[in-house]
């Protein structure tokens, strides 16, 4: 494989768009991948929460939040292409939000943690 100039990996981040990215493979080959952003798992359990009623709540999507569940911003860097879900208190209410950002219901908890992949995953902040 020829090497790519820097005029050729700019081409190629902009054809990546923001679903996808311009990564090294452990060989020291570039190429694009077309994949999505994955999340990192913040928690291995859900967060509990006082929600209060008619509050606006951003919840951390991408899981690289200092503020867990809640997003501190941090996406737009370490994620971008992961976006908090926004979204409004009905009630005042405990609530459990995801820890682990794979729930098929965010932001709330589905029980999704309880399985191998996430209970297996090292977590950002371990060794």
């Amino acid at each position: 494989m020829l090497p790519l100039r820097p005029a050729a990996l700019v081409t190629l981040l902009r054809a990546a768009g923001s679903g996808g990215g311009l990564r090294r493979h452990p060989a020291g080959v570039w190429h694009v991948s077309s994949a999505p952003p994955q999340p990192v798992i913040a928690a291995k359990e859900p967060f509990p929460v006082e929600l209060k009623a008619g509050k606006k709540y951003a919840w951390c999507g991408c899981g690289h939040s200092k503020s867990q569940p809640f997003c501190d911003g941090t996406h737009k860097k370490a994620a971008p292409g992961i976006s908090p879900v926004r979204f409004t208190a009905e009630k005042d209410t405990t609530a459990w939000l995801c820890g682990c950002k794979r729930t098929r219901s965010p932001p709330y908890c589905d029980g999704t943690h309880k399985g191998e992949a996430v209970q297996s995953a090292r977590l950002p902040t371990q060794p």
